[in-house]
């Protein structure tokens, strides 16, 4: 994939992400801009299911918790009881029953609109960060999870060695008017096509752009 079909690439893959399911937290967004509950269900969906998360924050969650005063009001215990069986709950309830604290101590209050600032916040790191970013307050941010690296490498678009290069890499090279979306197309088409391992690359919408198509069919042709 080289530079000029950056913008043929998305166009394509929006296609196909208006088409189907959306992430949990591109829903979320779409449905009410409510800085608290995007900063919540995007730390409980890392390393976990879209459906898991929805079901938890939509079935047990957001009907008992609706800011931080309901959070400081619960203890650990109730927030693990809220939130299972997301993944690796017991350390996010325990980040979660910090976060109060930290939002008033550091920020006054308010949820902090920068990617640097809400790296502070326990359990927050820069994919949670830039999604929140993006989804919370609508600015301009570039969240990079498993599904963005690895198939931004494998297009050929990037070389990059981490989730976090690659993110410093796509904010050189990427159209700013591309960043808030870059990260929904490709969770949602890696999630089902361009998977880690066996991907359906036979008819693939952005096929002729991918290095790693390309290769593969060379190999099947024998040349």
């Amino acid at each position: 994939m080289k530079l000029e079909d950056i913008p043929e690439v998305h166009r394509r893959l929006m296609i196909d992400f208006k088409a189907n399911p959306a992430p949990v937290i591109d829903l979320m967004g779409a449905q009410e801009r409510d800085p608290f509950k995007i900063l919540v269900a995007t730390v409980l969906s890392a390393r976990t299911r879209d459906e898991t998360t929805s079901q938890v924050i939509s079935g047990k969650l957001f009907p008992a918790v609706k800011n931080f005063a309901d959070l400081r009001a619960l203890s650990v215990y109730e927030i693990e009881q809220l939130i299972y069986p997301v993944g690796f709950y017991r350390q996010k309830a325990a980040a979660l029953k910090k976060m109060p604290d930290v939002i008033d101590e550091k920020f006054g209050g308010r949820i902090p609109e920068t990617v640097e600032d809400l790296c502070e916040l326990p359990g927050v790191g820069r994919k949670t960060a830039n999604l929140v970013v993006a989804v919370a307050f609508d600015k301009p941010a570039i969240c990079v999870d498993v599904h963005v690296h690895r198939i931004n490498n494998r297009l050929g678009l990037l070389k990059t060695k981490d989730p976090l290069e690659t993110e410093m890499k796509l904010r050189e090279i990427l159209p700013v008017e591309l960043w808030k979306t870059w990260n929904a197309c490709f969770v949602s088409f890696g999630q089902r096509r361009c998977t880690p391992r066996n991907p359906k690359c036979e008819g693939c919408i952005i096929g002729g752009f991918c290095d790693y198509n390309l290769t593969l069919k060379r190999g099947r042709e024998g040349k």
